[in-house]
């Protein structure tokens, strides 16, 4: 069963536009001293250079360096291309065009050797909405009721001995494990910083979480 062949126009108009650029490099690097193998690795330098920081960008879009590097690797593309166009004299290259081909195996170096090693950024702390992740968090206010008053207990007779009442035991607030994930990692930062275990109130503030959710966790912490 034989299948079609669809030639896509982007992919085609890529190749051939890929194409070009590679010439114009190469030619631009040969006519600035650079012979042989030598001026065929500079449009893949130029093109490996612009390939990483592109992805890089993609990854962390606040990367500056990212998009610095990528500039240079199209400016440095482009620069070709119109200098290989007839405004330049191919036979006879300016002294600051041999300096810039001749430095660009080090720069180009250098931009890699930067956009390989950076890390990604930190995630930033986001406080607890309640929701599920996606959801938009509500700026409505719940308003707790209060809760209902204890009943009256019949007078106790005086021959029957006072037992002491049982310590008053918080309710049972649901901890989501993600979120006591989360505040397990900020007690130990600050038990590391400060020296001293988190309390409920730094907890709840660092967290945004209601006073009972708050005191949940910290038990479950203590």
């Amino acid at each position: 069963m034989s299948r079609s062949i669809r030639a896509d126009p982007v992919v085609i108009q890529a190749v051939i536009a890929g194409a070009l650029s590679f010439a114009h490099l190469h030619d631009l690097a040969e006519a600035a001293g650079q012979d042989g193998w030598k001026a065929w690795a500079y449009p893949v330098s130029v093109d490996l250079l612009l390939v990483a920081a592109w992805r890089r960008m993609r990854a962390d879009r606040e990367n500056r360096d990212a998009w610095l590097w990528f500039a240079i690797a199209l400016v440095a593309s482009l620069g070709a291309n119109v200098a290989t166009a007839g405004l330049l004299d191919l036979g006879a290259v300016p002294p600051w065009l041999r300096i810039l081909v001749a430095g660009w195996p080090a720069l180009a170096f250098l931009g890699g050797t930067l956009l390989a090693h950076t890390t990604a950024p930190a995630s930033r702390e986001v406080a607890y909405s309640g929701k599920p992740e996606g959801e938009p968090a509500s700026s409505d206010v719940t308003v707790e009721r209060a809760p209902d008053p204890a009943p009256e207990l019949p007078a106790a007779d005086p021959a029957t001995p006072e037992v002491p009442a049982p310590a008053a035991v918080p309710p049972s607030v649901p901890v989501p494990p993600a979120l006591l994930a989360h505040a397990q990692k900020i007690a130990d930062a600050h038990q590391a910083q400060n020296g001293t275990p988190i309390d409920a109130a730094t907890l709840r503030s660092r967290l945004g979480v209601p006073p009972a959710l708050a005191d949940a966790i910290a038990i479950q912490l203590a």
